[in-house]
């Protein structure tokens, strides 16, 4: 895509979402309306959000529960066209077929491998020993197998991933350019370094949207690239 750059519009009010969408758009290539946003205003909200706008949305609800769950999960949401929609890759392979099979032909279905905030340590303390490195791998594999077009991962893990994948979509968040602030992000790089290491999207928040003007911090992102 020309922008990789969508920008993650997590905050619970609709109005102020819609300005901040129509502030940015000239300088990003999406928009990301993920749970926060959803659960205070369900489909009608991202609706409202994305009416006026020919911008693709990428919802991110990384839905998991048993197939037949996640596919009429998905197949509730096909109105609001998803250009991108995100499950969990621990939901199965059962689970990620039923998704894909689910979801219009148009809109790509991406697997969250291991979150950007956590790290090896957190990793063990849940069981799983060899590191996210690892997990992601494993994950990304699963998802390839049950047909999905690509997967969420840090930026850490993506340029060994692709080697395996390189046809998939590879959905970058932990994504901060240099001097900011990583707030809950354990695994980040920026957004030049992810792009560099295979990034097909690169997911930006607060950098964006807590800026003084966002409208020129997402530009000045967007010529970075």
């Amino acid at each position: 895509m020309t922008n990789p750059v969508f920008v993650a519009v997590d905050m619970p009010d609709v109005a102020a979402a819609r300005a901040l969408v129509a502030a940015v758009a000239p300088h990003v290539g999406g928009v990301k309306l993920g749970l926060e946003f959803f659960c205070a205003h369900g489909p009608a909200g991202v609706a409202a959000v994305m009416e006026s706008q020919s911008l693709p949305l990428f919802l991110d609800l990384k839905l998991h529960d048993i197939p037949n769950t996640v596919a009429g999960a998905i197949k509730s949401l096909a109105p609001l066209a998803p250009s991108i929609l995100t499950v969990h890759a621990a939901g199965g392979h059962a689970m990620l077929a039923a998704a894909r099979a689910a979801a219009p032909a148009l809109t790509r279905v991406v697997a969250v491998t291991v979150l950007t905030s956590l790290d090896d340590d957190d990793l063990l303390s849940a069981g799983v020993p060899d590191g996210a490195a690892v997990q992601a791998g494993r994950l990304a594999g699963l998802a390839r197998s049950a047909g999905l077009d690509g997967i969420v991962c840090s930026p850490h893990e993506v340029a060994a991933v692709k080697a395996q994948w390189p046809g998939g979509l590879f959905v970058i968040p932990g994504v901060r350019p240099a001097g900011s602030d990583v707030g809950d992000q354990k695994r980040v790089m920026t957004p030049a370094q992810a792009l560099a290491a295979g990034a097909g999207v690169l997911v930006i928040g607060r950098p964006i949207t807590a800026a003084a003007d966002p409208a020129a911090a997402a530009a000045a992102i967007a010529a970075s690239l």
